[in-house]
C-alpha cells in the first residue's frame, strides 16, 4: 500500500477525527487543524498521534498534502479551502471519503433520524461484533465498548455508520447520509431541526424520502412505527420496511417497559412475528429501548440468534455523553447528555424521573446547537422541562451571530417555567453556574447536564465537587 498524506480541516468534528484515526491505522499519514479543540475528540486524536494545528492557515497545507478533506463547518473565506481551491489540491469531503475508502464492498448499515442516532449505531456495532460478524463502524461519539470512534473492517464485512441529515459540505449540500450506500437501514424518528440548512419539516422529509432511493430491493429498513413523520417517508421507498413501536398494528410491538431497579437499565417485551422475548438493556428511557428494538429486528434479520443478542445488550457500556453517569457518587449524582431538541431534552429527562421519581432534578442546559439558540421552537422549550425540578439556563452560545428577533428567548421559557412552580433561571458565565448549581446539594438530587460541546467543561467540575462529597 502507498502512504499517502491526508490533510483534515475541521479535523475536531467527531466524525472527521473517527475517518482521521481510520485512515491513520491503515498506515497513511495524518495532519488537521480546527479551531475548536476540546475533549472528547482532542484526547482522542492525541492518543493517536495526529497532530493538530490550533486555527486555520495555509500553512497548514505545506507541504502539500495528496487530499485534504474538509469539513462541513467551513465554508469560503476559510484560508484552507481558499488555498486548497487556488491551488488545485485535491480536496473532498468526509463523506465521500468515507463512501470510497470504507463502506463500499461493505455490507452497509446506517442508523438514521432526529434523535438516537450515536447510542443506536454503537449498539448496533456492538451487537454485529460481539455476535461474530466482521464489523466495522464509525459513530458520532465515543462508544465505552471499543475505545475508539471508529473501527475498520476487511472487505465483505458489514460497516456501521451514523446517517446524518446534516449537509456534506460547503461545495455539496446533500445531507451526508446520500453517500452511505445503505443495504440496511434504521430510522428512528424524523422532527425539524437544522434550521440553518432546511427551511421546513417537508425539506428534511424530502431528503430522507431521496436518500431511500439508494436502499436496494434486497435490503431492509427498520422504522419507528409510533412517528408519522417516519411512516410517512418509508412509504416512498422501494425496499421491504418492518415497523416497531408502542402503537397497535404494527410488525413488531413493544410492551411492559420498565426501569429495573437499582440498575441503569430497562426491561421490555418485543410481540414479533408470534413471539414474545423478554429482553433487557442497560439504558435508561423509553427512547433507548426503541433503540434497542430497532437494532434487536435488525440483528434478526440477519440471522443473528435472539439470545446472541440479548447477551450482547447486557455487556453493552453505552456511549459518552449520551445520559451517562459521570459521577461515582450514588447519594447525589451527575449525568452528562447531548440533547439539545425539545423532544430529546423532554425524554432525557422524563427517563431519569422513571427511574428516580422521588429525587429532586436540576436540569442545566447550554443552548449550543444552530437550531437551539433560535426561536424556532420556543413553544416548546418550557413544556420539555417540565418533569425537572429547577432548571438554570446558560447564555446562548455565539448570541452575537443571531439577530436578536430570531434568538431563543430564555427569559420567556423562564417565566412559562416559573408559572408553573419550578425554579428557573438564567446564568451567563459557568463559574456563577458552577456555584448556582453545587450550593444546597441534598441526598438523593440528580444533576442532568446537557450540551452539544464541552460547556467550559461544566460537567467535569461539577462532578469533581459532587465526588469530593462522597
Amino acid at each position: 500500500m502507498i502512504k499517502k498524506h491526508y490533510h483534515f480541516s475541521g479535523i475536531c468534528g467527531t466524525a472527521m477525527a473517527s475517518l482521521a484515526v481510520l485512515l491513520k491505522n491503515r498506515g497513511h499519514f495524518i495532519t488537521g487543524s480546527d479551531e475548536n479543540v476540546y475533549p472528547p475528540m482532542s484526547d482522542f486524536l492525541e492518543q493517536n498521534q495526529i497532530p493538530v494545528a490550533q486555527g486555520y492557515s495555509a500553512d497548514n497545507l505545506n507541504p502539500r498534502p495528496g487530499f485534504v478533506v474538509l469539513g462541513n463547518a467551513l465554508s469560503r473565506g476559510n484560508p484552507e479551502v481558499e488555498y486548497a481551491l487556488r491551488e488545485h489540491l485535491h480536496y473532498l469531503s468526509m463523506a465521500e471519503l468515507l463512501k470510497n475508502d470504507f463502506i463500499r464492498g461493505n455490507r452497509s448499515v446506517v442508523i438514521t433520524g432526529t434523535h438516537g442516532k450515536t447510542t443506536t449505531t454503537s449498539l448496533a456495532s456492538h451487537v454485529f461484533s460481539s455476535c461474530g460478524k466482521s464489523t466495522g463502524f464509525l459513530v458520532g461519539g465515543m462508544p465505552e465498548n471499543f475505545g475508539t470512534s471508529s473501527m475498520d473492517v476487511k472487505k465483505g464485512g458489514y460497516f456501521v455508520v451514523e446517517g446524518d441529515e446534516y449537509d456534506t459540505c460547503f461545495f455539496d449540500k446533500r445531507s451526508k447520509f446520500f453517500h452511505y450506500l445503505p443495504d440496511l437501514l434504521i430510522i428512528n424518528n424524523i422532527e425539524f431541526d437544522h434550521a440553518d440548512i432546511f427551511n421546513s419539516l417537508n425539506e428534511i422529509k424530502k431528503s430522507f424520502s431521496l436518500m431511500l432511493r439508494q436502499v436496494p430491493d434486497n435490503g431492509l429498513i427498520v422504522v419507528n412505527g409510533d412517528d408519522e413523520n417516519a411512516m410517512e417517508v418509508v412509504k416512498t421507498g422501494y425496499t421491504p420496511f418492518l415497523s416497531f413501536g408502542f402503537s397497535d398494528g404494527l410488525d413488531a410491538q413493544i410492551k411492559n417497559v420498565s426501569p429495573i431497579e437499582n440498575q441503569l437499565a430497562m426491561s421490555f417485551e418485543i410481540c414479533f412475528k408470534g413471539m414474545i422475548y423478554h429482553l433487557r438493556v442497560p439504558l435508561l428511557g423509553e427512547f433507548n429501548v426503541k433503540n434497542a428494538t430497532a437494532v434487536f429486528l435488525l440483528a434478526l434479520h440477519e440471522k443473528i440468534e435472539p439470545a446472541a443478542v440479548q447477551e450482547a445488550f447486557l455487556s453493552f457500556k453505552n456511549v459518552r455523553r449520551r445520559l451517562q453517569k459521570v459521577s461515582k457518587n450514588e447519594e447525589i449524582m451527575v449525568f452528562d447528555d447531548f440533547a439539545h431538541h425539545p423532544t430529546a431534552i423532554s425524554a432525557t429527562i422524563n427517563a431519569v424521573r422513571q427511574c428516580w421519581p422521588k429525587s429532586r432534578i436540576h436540569a442545566i442546559y447550554e443552548p449550543r446547537s444552530n437550531t437551539s439558540v433560535r426561536n424556532f421552537h420556543q413553544e416548546k422549550m418550557a413544556g420539555a422541562f417540565q418533569m425537572a425540578d429547577q432548571i438554570t439556563f446558560s447564555r446562548l452560545h455565539r448570541m452575537e451571530n443571531i439577530p436578536e428577533n430570531q434568538r431563543l428567548d430564555i427569559n420567556g421559557i423562564i417565566g412559562e417555567l416559573k408559572a408553573a412552580g419550578k425554579k428557573a433561571c438564567q446564568i451567563e458565565d459557568a463559574d456563577g453556574i458552577l456555584k448556582h448549581v453545587t450550593k444546597d446539594l441534598q441526598k438523593g438530587d440528580i444533576l442532568l447536564v446537557m450540551s452539544q460541546g464541552d460547556f467550559y467543561g461544566l460537567q467535569r467540575k461539577i462532578v469533581a465537587i459532587v465526588d469530593q462529597s462522597c
